[in-house]
């Protein structure tokens, strides 16, 4: 049963009601990641400030939403920052520097530091909603080099004012995410660096190279569930935007048949329950209006589609009262998200309660036999919103 369910236009920002799209074309061959994801937690591991993220059991959530177990990896501080961004984008970082220089990635932190002194001066340059964007500000800040930041209106000051306290330059784009990543593409050049987590025609190396790093989250959880004891997850929600950390999870996971993989999307920025309706990559136009800033994106990255498409079994969007009802969920249990961090567990609540999603629910069997795995991908990056919704802050 491929399709949409609750077919038709986007429902506003508000309205309750999900859509999903069940892929049939999944595959289950082993692919072959696994290099590349050692070389990225050697380098992460060197990196001044490395520390694995919590994976926490949250049980009496688990039995308040009807699921065996519930595991949350809680990625709200991640090199000091609030935001798991910094895994993809350090590593990204010293990919477009190693192709500049001709050379493969460094190994290890203390010869990236090497490589951008004879590179200096270099500026790095990005578009974000507002984590990827500081975490390259703040590779720029640990490298010494400048940093250009573009990100589209509408963004919370209290985002483009983390990205200033790295010492980066923050332009505001007048238009949407996608407008925001052309205008940062346009300053390539012999003294700017683009680090992009979104690529376009001719620019794919280094947004592969941002999966790449997500990888280092993924070994972690491996690890953790064994130190644990803890049932392997085998139901994953992950959130996606352009579906970069969503490819790093399906790369991860991918050849595992008895492991069911849920992407979970805001109902106006849908990009990838469009892509899989449609077979290719197309746009959901803008404007983009929910309050997970983070996945408000209108494609889906051109590198991450081949690994979306064949990984993903299940793709549902939620609106913005479930990540709200999630962000109040996870504070309870001590748990500080933000609104696109918790899209992950609103794409549980929507599963386990929607009517809409009844469908789905059936066919991965969702429900009291289910071990499940959730990513909180960031911390209160805004703050005031973040005290509006849970009640402190």
């Amino acid at each position: 049963m491929a399709g949409y369910g609750a077919q038709g236009a986007p429902k506003a920002t508000g309205d309750a009601v999900s859509r999903y799209y069940v892929n049939e074309q999944t595959e289950h061959a082993q692919g072959s990641a696994a290099t590349r994801a050692r070389d990225a937690l050697v380098f992460h591991r060197s990196m001044p400030g490395y520390r694995r993220t919590p994976l926490v059991g949250v049980p009496s959530l688990a039995r308040d939403l009807g699921v065996a177990s519930l595991l949350v990896k809680d990625l709200s501080e991640c090199f000091g920052l609030p935001a798991f961004k910094i895994m993809g984008a350090s590593w990204a970082v010293n990919h477009a520097m190693a192709e500049r220089l001709g050379a493969p990635p460094a190994p290890d932190f203390a010869r990236l530091l090497e490589r951008a002194r004879g590179l200096r001066p270099l500026t790095l340059v990005t578009a974000t909603d507002g984590n990827h964007g500081r975490a390259v500000a703040h590779m720029a800040a640990l490298l010494s080099l400048d940093a250009t930041i573009y990100v589209p209106a509408g963004t919370a000051r209290a985002r483009m004012d983390a990205i200033v306290s790295e010492g980066a330059r923050v332009e505001v784009v007048d238009d949407t995410y996608d407008d925001a990543v052309a205008r940062a593409a346009r300053d390539a050049g012999p003294r700017c660096l683009v680090v992009s987590d979104t690529p376009w025609s001719g620019y794919e190396s280094v947004p592969r190279a941002v999966i790449d790093g997500y990888a280092t989250i993924l070994c972690e959880i491996d690890e953790q569930v064994d130190e644990l004891g803890a049932p392997p997850p085998d139901l994953v929600l992950v959130q996606c935007g352009v579906g970069a950390f969503a490819a790093a999870v399906g790369a991860h996971y991918q050849g595992e048949e008895r492991r069911t993989l849920v992407a979970v999307e805001p109902d106006d920025a849908a990009c990838l329950l469009a892509a899989l309706a449609a077979g290719r990559v197309v746009t959901v136009p803008g404007p983009h209006r929910s309050i997970m800033a983070g996945l408000n994106c209108g494609t889906a990255s051109l590198v991450a589609w081949p690994l979306l498409q064949r990984t993903f079994d299940l793709c549902v969007t939620v609106d913005d009262g479930r990540a709200r009802d999630a962000m109040r969920l996870l504070a309870g249990e001590g748990i500080e998200s933000g609104e696109s961090g918790a899209a992950g567990l609103a794409g549980l609540l929507a599963l386990r309660a929607a009517p809409e999603l009844a469908p789905p629910r059936e066919r991965f069997a969702v429900g009291a036999a289910s071990h499940v795995l959730v990513f909180s991908t960031e911390g209160a990056t805004d703050p005031d919103e973040y005290a509006r919704v849970v009640g402190r802050g």
